[in-house]
């Protein structure tokens, strides 16, 4: 088994080193780190070369720019049984990678729980799951989205499920993957903590409610949301068809 972790990275100089340190000290000898860098002008890439680890791919996103092409693009490249997904800025506690790997044998897609902390990670809040009630459900996530990539990790099965991407930039590839995950298989929500979610000024996903999360026109977040629960449910309608045809 090979497991693949996925980072999209961006100017990320600050604290890029504690993140990769922090989960090149979890995974197995086999494993990649496949880290997407969206054209980072400060020291970022200098710093992960710095690792001089195989098991780091760094790709230069040469297509769309942006959080969501950025992602894309690492996982596109990942080849892991096995796929985790990781912000350049948090801290994977002990046991995440074992915990993960071990509730993966019985499902499909997990997320884990994180302690939210400030930029100098003083926790803020013990429970990132208190804060949105976080757990399944395709209807509570389109209005407010408890899958957040940095705590998500899956399988193969989902991510050829997911690809490819929904063409629309108002699809988040995190949710997306989420709901993929919800329509195709089992998904299980871990409350045991195993990620400092670091909070600074240049987080893109802010905390808050559907009206406060984002500075984005009311309009246009309802329009996020028609855009997301279409594409699931066509997705979901094709993937009951394909079941019922090896029946």
């Amino acid at each position: 088994m090979k497991v693949s972790v996925c980072m999209a990275t961006y100017n990320g100089e600050k604290f890029i080193f504690e993140q990769i340190d922090s989960i090149l000290k979890q995974i197995a000898q086999n494993d990649e780190v496949i880290i997407s860098d969206d054209g980072s002008t400060d020291e970022t890439l200098n710093i992960i070369r710095g690792f001089n680890d195989n098991r780091i791919k760094i790709l230069l996103n040469k297509g769309k720019r942006g959080y969501t092409p950025n992602f894309q693009n690492a996982l596109k490249e990942s080849i892991g049984d096995i796929i985790f997904i990781s912000d350049q800025d948090d801290i994977w506690l002990p046991g995440k990678y074992n915990t993960v790997i071990e509730n993966l044998q019985n499902c499909d897609l997990v997320v884990t729980n994180s302690k939210v902390t400030d930029q100098m990670l003083n926790v803020t809040n013990e429970s990132f799951f208190n804060i949105y009630n976080s757990g399944t459900g395709l209807i509570k996530n389109i209005i407010c989205s408890t899958y957040y990539g940095c705590c998500m990790a899956f399988n193969r099965r989902v991510l050829n499920y997911a690809m490819p991407f929904p063409k629309n930039p108002e699809v988040s590839v995190d949710l997306w993957i989420g709901l993929v995950g919800e329509a195709v298989g089992n998904v299980r929500f871990i409350k045991k903590a195993y990620l400092l979610y670091r909070r600074t000024d240049s987080n893109v996903t802010q905390l808050g409610s559907l009206l406060s999360r984002s500075d984005r026109p009311f309009h246009m977040k309802i329009y996020k949301r028609l855009v997301t629960l279409f594409s699931i449910l066509k997705l979901t309608v094709k993937y009951k068809l394909r079941l019922k045809k090896h029946e």
